[in-house]
């Protein structure tokens, strides 16, 4: 059996003053822990991806174990709203591990282009919600043929 010598190195394991802090900023202030009743809550950021074609603003949301029927998306204006919720797991076993959230979600974003929200288009593929929504016919990008005389 081979034995390898390391090096020791003290600062392979420190952390940041700035990873620390917003380690405990995020815990305390954008992911509370604890609720003001003793009871653990769950607050759940939904995980979003968003861009835009020539035509269209993509959203892209995962919520992974949720039915269509569960999330509530709005457009007012210019502020797109996504809200559900996942299904709790089963109280009544003992975990070794519990990663996964659940509890209420949403997610709030401004878009940034006038869109027409009324031919917005949501479909459901492997967890993931794709969320098509069309520019308005306005902010469109035309072109303009050129000719000579």
């Amino acid at each position: 059996m081979a034995r390898v010598i390391a090096r020791w190195d003290p600062f392979r394991d420190a952390v940041t003053l700035r990873d620390a802090m917003d380690r405990l900023l995020e815990e305390s202030f954008v992911r509370p822990a604890w609720a003001g009743n003793g009871e653990r809550e769950h607050a759940l950021r939904l995980p979003v991806d968003a861009y835009t074609t020539e035509n269209e603003v993509i959203i892209l949301a995962s919520v992974p174990g949720v039915k269509p029927e569960d999330v509530e998306i709005t457009i007012e204006g210019d502020t797109l709203t996504i809200r559900g919720e996942m299904v709790a797991p089963p109280e009544n076993v003992n975990y070794v591990m519990q990663e996964r959230g659940y509890g209420r979600f949403g997610r709030t974003l401004t878009l940034n282009v006038p869109v027409q929200a009324d031919k917005a288009n949501a479909e459901f593929e492997n967890g993931v919600l794709t969320l098509t929504i069309p520019k308005a016919e306005a902010i469109r990008p035309r072109s303009i043929k050129v000719t000579a005389k």
